[in-house]
Formats: structure tokens, C-alpha cells, sequence
């Protein structure tokens, strides 16, 4: 119930603050953003969803995590060769970043448990310094596993095009722009980007 109602607050927020997010609100419906937990499994998983479709991802998830182990831990990914993890299904490149992250976590230098208690910079900062997750990784956990309400994700291609098509831009638009849209969106942006995602799977009767 807690969660409904604020979420409730935020959609009463965006829904005054901006009427184009207001429609595209009233034809999505209710908010069901789904959080994960802020774990070393959780970051392994985004890192091997990366640029894959669903079906095939979780085809090469379910092998790795038989072979590394359910939750995966940086011991269960470190005690795996390079082609047991080729062996999967990764690439060469997906092997090389879960590696890394299991060896900078195992060094001390990841700390899932501090994260909770960073801002936006340091969570960035904190997670870029793995091989293969970029600021677009690290917005993904801040959204979606650290529940951080307020973050936009300037260089995801969703939300670069739900405000192409909403807010009648002919060019895709720069994070300058997308900063000025969202500036009344603050501070519920993730909820709103949430919609706008969610608006590029609804039919509407202007299309």
C-alpha cells in the first residue's frame, strides 16, 4: 500500500506539472516499476542482459547461473575458466567484464552494501570503474535496484525516443534538451521515464 501511494504522489506531481506527461499517463495506467535488489547478482545479471534479446538472455543466465551458482557471488564466477564461460554462451567480451567485476568486487573495491547510502555522482563513479558498465548501466541500477526517484537517463534510447515522439521534436533529442523537458518532471524523473518507456508500447488513437 505504502508503495502505491507514492507513487501516487509522484504521478499527481508529473500529472500538474506537465500535460503532455499527463496524457501519456492516463493511457499507460497504474505504475508497476518493478525493483530489484542491490546486490552483486543483480549488476552480473544487467552486465549479461546487455545487448541480447530476452529469450536469449535468459537462456545463457539460466547456464551460467547452473555453472557459477544461484545467487552468483564473485567466488562462483572467479572459480569458472574463461571457457566454461565461453562455454555458456558469453562472449569473449561479456566473459572479460563479469570477470572484472567479480575480481574488483572481491578485492573490496565494489561495495554493494555503501551504495544504498551514495548519491547519483558516487554510484556512477562507483560502478563505472568496471570494465563494460557504462553511465547507462549504472543509471539502470540507480533506477530500478537503488530505487533512487529522481534520475534521467539521458543516453537511453527509450526515453530519447518517447520524447522525440511526444514533445514533437524532428531531431532525436540532446541531453541538454531532455535536462529542460524534465526539469518539471524533478524530483519523480524515474517514475516518469518509467511512462515514457512504457508509452512506446500502447497503441493510441493518434498513431
Amino acid at each position: 500500500m505504502a508503495k502505491a501511494n507514492r507513487h501516487q504522489k509522484a504521478i499527481n506531481h508529473l500529472k500538474k506539472s506537465d500535460p503532455t506527461l499527463a496524457a501519456i499517463i492516463q493511457r499507460v495506467g497504474p505504475c508497476r516499476m518493478q525493483f530489484g535488489e542491490p546486490t552483486f547478482h543483480s549488476l552480473a545479471e544487467s552486465i549479461l542482459y546487455q545487448q541480447l534479446n530476452g529469450k536469449a538472455a535468459a537462456t545463457i543466465f539460466d547456464r551460467f547461473t547452473q555453472c557459477a551458482g544461484d545467487p552468483l557471488t564473485p567466488q562462483g564466477i572467479l572459480k569458472l575458466t574463461d571457457a566454461e564461460m565461453r562455454g555458456v554462451g558469453l562472449s569473449r567480451q561479456k566473459t572479460a567484464y563479469l570477470r572484472d567485476l567479480a575480481e574488483k568486487t572481491a578485492a573490496g573495491m565494489l561495495e554493494f552494501e555503501r551504495m544504498t547510502k551514495m548519491t547519483e555522482e558516487e554510484v556512477i563513479a562507483h560502478l563505472t570503474q568496471v570494465k563494460g558498465v557504462g553511465v547507462w548501466t549504472a543509471h539502470m541500477f540507480l533506477m530500478f535496484t537503488l530505487r533512487h526517484p529522481n534520475i534521467l537517463p539521458t543516453g537511453d534510447y527509450g526515453v530519447q525516443a518517447a520524447i522525440k515522439k511526444h514533445y514533437k521534436k524532428r531531431k532525436w533529442p540532446k541531453p541538454d534538451v531532455m535536462q529542460k523537458i524534465a526539469k518539471p518532471w524533478a524530483p519523480h524523473r524515474s517514475i516518469a521515464c518509467w511512462y515514457l518507456w512504457r508509452s512506446l508500447d500502447i497503441k493510441t488513437v493518434e498513431e
